[in-house]
């Protein structure tokens, strides 16, 4: 029995326990972003780059592909914003609680494809640097978070198209739910180069954005910035607003998919916002942006949000409902 199992037996948390799971961090690593609220306006043109090492400082950067360098910067600020993380003391909870989950359809995308040109180039992988290798495999993003920061719980990486984010975040409950795990870091990421423009067919968010999710039970009196509900996945849209409650709120704001090309039959009084409006392909970040957006609107009044990524063509649409926190504090 695993450690993680022993502490699910002991509080009562086992596969048939059911835990509210909550957002209580949100992290970016976005020009011009500071706050959720931020990131509806758009890409801001006169903003910098985000520099990685002034977040993190140089050690340990040099190897790294673009898009682990901005995902370790977004799953810092989460992980700070969140009351899990402090420069002093390092991580505030048990390493072995804390899962890690990241979602990316074209992180890797320009290692891969400059160490396949090299092979093409030289008929084999004489060539090819040992240090490359390890951006070689899609999970080099979730595997490099967990290392920087110690966290030693389940680790998985989503590719899984335009449901990629939402999925993991699905991931993500499932895991605290069952008692797999306490506390969950998700980050999505998407690189801005020119083999991530070539095959998204234009400009790339070049960004990324983290979400650090946990079990009511565990935020400790910190602060709670929304309710997650249950992530549904089906072959229609309606399908899937209606399984995750979408239907069922008073509250009317819908962070629809990416591109917003969906029938307006669903929802049809709801304030319709696209969060990659301004920033290029969102892909496997979509997801975990809408989920920050959503955080800044309960923060401003609104009681619930839904969100959903994916469309009729794509393998399916995923939805969940993002609610304001309860005003009184969860008990353990």
């Amino acid at each position: 029995m695993t450690a993680v199992q022993e502490r699910a037996e002991q509080d009562g948390s086992g596969q048939d326990g059911v835990r509210q799971v909550v957002v209580t961090g949100v992290g970016f690593a976005l020009p011009g972003v500071d706050e959720p609220g931020d990131v509806e306006r758009g890409r801001d043109a006169a903003a910098d780059a985000v520099d990685p090492a002034a977040h993190l400082g140089k050690k340990g950067l040099r190897y790294k592909d673009h898009a682990t360098r901005l995902a370790l910067v977004a799953a810092k600020d989460a992980l700070v914003r969140s009351g899990l993380w402090d420069e002093t003391n390092g991580l505030a909870v048990d390493p072995r609680d804390v899962a890690v989950l990241a979602s990316s359809n074209l992180g890797n995308l320009d290692s891969v494809a400059e160490v396949a040109a090299l092979i093409g180039r030289e008929g084999g992988t004489r060539l090819v640097s040992p240090i490359a290798t390890p951006n070689l495999s899609s999970n080099v993003v979730c595997a490099d978070i967990a290392i920087r920061f110690g966290l030693r719980g389940p680790n998985m990486m989503v590719c899984n198209g335009a449901t990629s984010g939402l999925d993991a975040l699905r991931w993500a409950a499932t895991w605290l739910r069952s008692g797999r795990a306490r506390h969950a870091l998700v980050v999505g990421v998407e690189p801005d180069n020119d083999v991530s423009r070539a095959f998204a067919g234009g400009q790339v968010l070049d960004g990324a954005v983290a979400v650090v999710v946990e079990r009511d039970d565990s935020t400790a009196g910190r602060t709670v910035l929304g309710e997650l509900g249950p992530v549904t996945r089906s072959g229609r849209l309606d399908q899937s607003v209606t399984a995750a409650g979408g239907t069922d709120d008073a509250s009317r704001v819908w962070l629809v998919p990416e591109g917003d090309g969906m029938s307006s039959v669903v929802l049809p009084e709801a304030e319709r916002v696209d969060v990659s409006r301004g920033w290029g392909r969102t892909s496997g970040a979509h997801g975990l942006l809408q989920i920050a957006v959503g955080t800044a609107r309960l923060a401003t009044g609104t009681s619930s949000v839904v969100a959903t990524c994916g469309g009729p063509a794509d393998d399916a649409i995923a939805s969940v409902v993002l609610r304001a926190p309860r005003s009184e504090p969860c008990q353990a």
